[in-house]
């Protein structure tokens, strides 16, 4: 079954899923962000690379309004979130570092309050929900309380729950914190599978340079400011580096990298 798409105003082919440019975000006198520019293209995975503390979930905060940006400009699919954040938070799907579902209610339950926050009725919500949830493999556990389920069938939902509105752009917190080997691999094949299947825009931010593919745009944040961007060539080049760990060493420096797991993958 094919769900009919919310009416939206029309984008221009060449507008990115996510354009940041000259943010700047301070908390008191640090600086949390510091002129940072970035793009995460649509239909593809942009990984954004950091230790924690680095900016990342600042970042998301300003992104999905949770703090205002007043330095900068942040556009969701060409929208200012500032001066139209009703039309770039529509095409916007958030899955936070913490987990928000209610552990009490099911997983149906936790997609349905969610649709009724976008305006979706009941009877199209609930056709969303098990769409959705047959999309992260998970329609058979649709009246279980989320309780039951693992942590990696918890981000499963999280991210059927964020695809209920139908957005053009994922952003994704850290998502496999917490998950075993096995959960990781099945929560990042699913992501995959939704930017090659539904030209989705993906930005993932991470501390494991393990979870980047070599087709994968990279931004390296450190301390606030963006240090590299670019596909995994071009930043292994620029750093004459042999992978991608390598390159964010190369980057950062050694002496920076702390918190930052730097496995070797061998397609990297």
């Amino acid at each position: 079954m094919t769900i009919a798409p919310q009416s939206r105003a029309p984008v221009a082919p060449s507008e990115p899923a996510l354009s940041v440019t000259g943010v700047t975000h301070t908390f008191g006198a640090r600086k949390a962000l510091d002129d940072v520019t970035l793009e995460a293209p649509r239909g593809a995975f942009t990984a954004l690379v950091g230790q924690n503390g680095a900016g990342k979930t600042t970042l998301f905060s300003l992104i999905t309004r949770l703090y205002d940006n007043r330095s900068g400009t942040i556009r969701v699919l060409g929208h200012d979130v500032r001066r139209d954040p009703a039309a770039a938070l529509s095409q916007l799907g958030v899955v936070f570092q913490s987990r928000t579902l209610d552990l009490e209610l099911t997983v149906l339950q936790n997609l349905l309050y969610h649709a009724a926050l976008h305006g979706i009725g009941r009877r199209e919500a609930k056709e969303r929900a098990y769409v959705a949830l047959r999309r992260v493999s998970l329609e058979g556990r649709a009246k279980d309380r989320v309780r039951a389920l693992s942590g990696g069938q918890m981000r499963r939902v999280e991210i059927a729950r964020a695809l209920l509105h139908q957005p053009s752009l994922l952003l994704l917190d850290e998502p496999t914190t917490g998950l075993d080997i096995g959960s990781r691999r099945t929560l990042i094949e699913e992501v995959r599978r939704l930017i090659d299947e539904d030209g989705i825009g993906v930005l993932w931010a991470t501390h494991l340079v393990d979870e980047i593919e070599v087709a994968d745009r990279v931004v390296v944040l450190h301390k606030g400011r963006v240090m590299a961007d670019g596909t995994v060539d071009e930043l292994r080049a620029r750093a004459g580096a042999e992978d991608v760990g390598a390159a964010f060493l190369a980057v950062v420096g050694a002496d920076d990298a702390e918190g930052v797991v730097l496995a070797r993958r061998a397609s990297a």
